[in-house]
This record gives structure tokens, sequence and C-alpha cells, in this order.
């Protein structure tokens, strides 16, 4: 099995099902599989071998999920990179990458690479669909230790780290996800995030596995609320997944639990900790509707998962991210939390082959009933007054006071200078001041992880993939905001 043999059997089991509508054009199953064909022809004529990487730096358009499909049926290494990311940050990509083609709509080419439209590929495939091409769309066949494609995450030196997962990497962590969420072909799955995000593969393969659809959410959709919600009740949405903070944008400004559900019957979120506050607000709106917590860096698509139940409702602390799934092995070493299993990355691309455990960095716990809590990034611990601080911990403990909403907490300065400031979103028509917060905290923590400084924000700055912006947020106490 491959993770383009998905599409190649639903297709042949209903092949006028729909399997994949952007905001105007639907494909079905018989369709996707044919353009798939067609854009495999196509790239075989510009050159593209088993192996090559090809990167895709396009909208999110059905046609865009051909060209994947038709990467993977060539045998080479699809590396999807979002169409909002500037030309220079592409070519670093394509640095690292070193694709024999890019694939885009984007009117900027990239500097050394063989750059060719969408448009102009569609029309070669469209040719080469109408003569008697045959073999030329003999799909590669696969191991499923082979490569699949590349997600490029920031990397902590700020230059784009290539994570590269194998077909059997990708299908671990899908076969268990049909499972889990009782997919069927009568499921209309969301896709909101990014195809260069690892939250997509589940939106995409998952459909493909169960023979259902997916939906894409477009760029600039995916940040506006009210629309975002019109989206998932006219489209009638069955599976939502994305990270927390769309879920808390469509609930703020989108009247999500006022309007309700819809066809929803299954909601999951990862990425980021979902506010404690707020989740329990969307427990207490949707209770038919299952919700579950996963968790999991890019290295490792998902590892853990812990379902939301009407008992967290009465929950003070964060939700755990749970146990163990898709065949993995979750453990901590020294607080650090380690992965091994199928669903573990090949490795960096250009560098070594991942052995072992893979070395997630983040921090974790068990709580008394042994299930695994996240407890923040081992890089962002610092020493404040001579002390390891979690700043994760402190942002919990600002989390229970009535006034606070939600909050962040970063470690400014170093050594004797370091300090921690809180940003913090107040409940409605409240106004959080730092010495009753100072009091709140002084109840939950030990004087040495007071904070310093609290900055009251109507909201949290944002990465593309939906992730608080800390970075904005350490520029604000460098230019001065007001404590």
């Amino acid at each position: 099995m491959s993770l383009y043999s998905l599409v190649v059997d639903a297709a042949a089991r209903t092949p006028d099902a729909l399997a994949v509508h952007d905001l105007v054009t639907g494909l079905g199953y018989g369709a996707l599989d044919a353009r798939a064909d067609a854009y495999l022809a196509a790239l075989r004529g510009r050159g593209v071998r088993p192996g090559d990487r090809v990167l895709v730096w396009t909208d999110k358009t059905a046609e865009a999920v051909a060209v994947a499909q038709a990467v993977l049926r060539c045998g080479a290494i699809h590396v999807p990179v979002a169409r909002g990311n500037p030309r220079e940050r592409v070519a670093r990509i394509a640095a690292d990458a070193r694709p024999a083609l890019i694939v885009t709509d984007h009117a900027d080419h990239v500097p050394g690479a063989v750059c060719v439209p969408c448009p102009d590929l569609l029309r070669e495939a469209d040719l080469l669909r109408e003569a008697a091409y045959g073999p030329a769309t003999a799909h590669h066949p696969v191991q499923l230790s082979d490569p699949a494609y590349i997600l490029y995450t920031s990397g902590s030196t700020g230059t784009p780290k290539g994570v590269c997962l194998s077909h059997g990497n990708a299908l671990a962590f899908v076969d268990w996800a049909c499972r889990e969420l009782d997919l069927t072909a009568a499921d209309r799955l969301a896709n909101h995030a990014a195809f260069g995000f690892d939250l997509s593969v589940f939106d995409l393969y998952g459909a493909f596995r169960a023979g259902a659809s997916v939906h894409l959410v477009g760029e600039t959709l995916a940040q506006a609320a009210g629309p975002l919600v019109d989206f998932l009740l006219e489209r009638r949405i069955t599976v939502w997944y994305s990270v927390p903070s769309a879920l808390v944008l469509m609930a703020e400004y989108g009247e999500l639990l006022e309007r309700g559900p819809g066809a929803l019957r299954a909601c999951v979120f990862a990425g980021e900790p979902f506010p404690l506050k707020r989740l329990k607000e969307l427990r207490g709106a949707w209770p038919g509707v299952r919700m579950l917590n996963w968790y999991g860096p890019t290295e490792t698509n998902v590892c853990t998962s812990y379902e939301v139940t009407a008992a967290d409702l009465a929950r003070t602390t964060p939700l755990p991210i749970g146990s163990p799934v898709a065949g993995d092995t979750v453990w901590l070493d020294d607080g650090e939390i380690l992965v091994g299993g199928p669903t573990v990355m090949l490795g960096y691309w250009g560098g070594e082959r991942q052995a072992g455990p893979y070395r997630t960095g983040d921090l974790g716990r068990y709580d008394a009933g042994g299930l695994l809590e996240y407890r923040g990034r081992a890089d962002d611990m610092a020493k404040v007054r001579g002390y390891r601080i979690e700043p994760a911990e402190v942002a919990g403990a600002l989390v229970a006071h009535e006034t606070v909403r939600d909050a962040v907490v970063l470690v400014v300065g170093t050594g004797l200078d370091a300090r921690l400031h809180a940003f913090v979103v107040p409940e409605p028509g409240r106004a959080p001041e730092l010495a009753e917060l100072r009091r709140h905290c002084a109840v939950f923590l030990p004087p040495y992880m007071t904070v310093d400084g609290v900055h009251v924000v109507g909201g949290f700055p944002r990465t593309p993939n939906g992730k608080v912006d800390r970075a904005v947020l350490g520029g604000l106490v460098a230019r001065g905001v007001r404590a």
C-alpha cells in the first residue's frame, strides 16, 4: 500500500463519489484519479524521476491535490509549500530540497530553479491525456519505507528544516486515525491547515483512506471567523481538525457556539494547548460532538491522544495529551518526551537517517491517572532568580484567575536580568491588574515564579500555521510596551 493507492482504490470502488472540493472546483474520485495520471505523464515529460523532489508552491486547490498525487505516483517526493510563503523563504527551501521542478501558481519564480506555472502543467497534462500515452502513466511501485513528502518547519535557527516522512510513517497514523474516528465514505472532512503543515496529512489521506470527501479551506478563509463558520455549516462538515486558535477565533468572532455544530460529529485539535476556559465552553455547548486532543511534533505526526468528555467541565488544570497511539511508544527521559515507533520520521532532509527514538524537546509529566501532560518546551525553560522556570506552568496559573481568558508567559532577558512577562487576554469587561495577578499566582506558585510584568492584549499574533508567535510578543517587550 502507498499514499497514492488510497485514491486509486477509492476510484475503483466509487468513481463518482466526491473526493476533494476547493472553494470553486469539486473532483470525484474517478476524476481525481484521471487528473493525477495526466499530471504524472506531464511530470515524466518534464524529466521527473523516482527519488526527485517536486516542490508545489500553490494555492490550496483540487488541482494542487492532483499534482501531489502525481508526484507520489512518479515515485518522487512531494514538497508542499503554502502560496503565502514569500519567494525568499521558498528559495531557501529549494536550496535545501534541490527539487527537480517547482510547480507554482505564483507570479514570482525562484532563482536557480526550474519553475513551471501550474496552468502550463495543466495544459501539458490535458494534451498528454488526449494522446495515447499508455505506459507513461504506469505508477512507480513504492515501499512503505520510501520517502513520500518533506514538510519544512521553521527550525530553531530560523532556517527552514525539512522533515522527511515515508509512506509507512503517514499510513501508520492515518490507519489509526480512521479507526479512532470511525471514518466512512459518508464523512465530510474540512482541511483547515496548509498543505505544508502536518495536520493536513489526516485531512487529505484520512478522507482518501475512507473514501470520504475533503473540503479545502483557502488561506484567506482560514483567518475569517464568520465565513469559516459558514463554511463548516454550509458544507455539512462532519469531522473538523485544526489548531485550537482557529476554533477560538470562530467562537470569539464567528458565533460558533451560538450557531451550533451543524452536521459535525467529531472535533479534533492539535498543535498547541487549548485555553482551558474556552475549551470548556466548547465542550459544554457541543455535548453530542466527540472532541479529541492530539499531540505530536511534525517529526512524529500524532503520537498521543486524549478524548475530552463531560468530566473535563470540572477540570481546573490543562488537558493531558493522553496515551500513545498508532503503534508508537512514548515515554519520559529526565522530563523530556521521547517517541519511538512507526510514525517517527525518516530524518531531516540532507541529514542522517533518524536512529532510535525521537527526542521531541517537549517537557512532560504523568498525572495521577497515568496520562501524559505537556509541560512546555525544554528550550523555553530558563533560569529566573536562580531557579529553573517553566513558563507554561505560570500561564496555567494565570488562566485560572477570573479576569484572564488566555495567557502566554515569556522569559525576557538572561542571567540576572531575566524576567517573566505575561501577555493576557482579559475576560470581556474585565481589566487584569499586575498586583492582583501576583497575589493570585502566590496561591499556586512559589515566590520565584511571580510575574514581573503584565501586558493586556486583545489577542495573540499568530504564525502562518496558527500558533502563537512568541517572537512578536517578545518584540513588544523590547519596544517598551507598558505593563
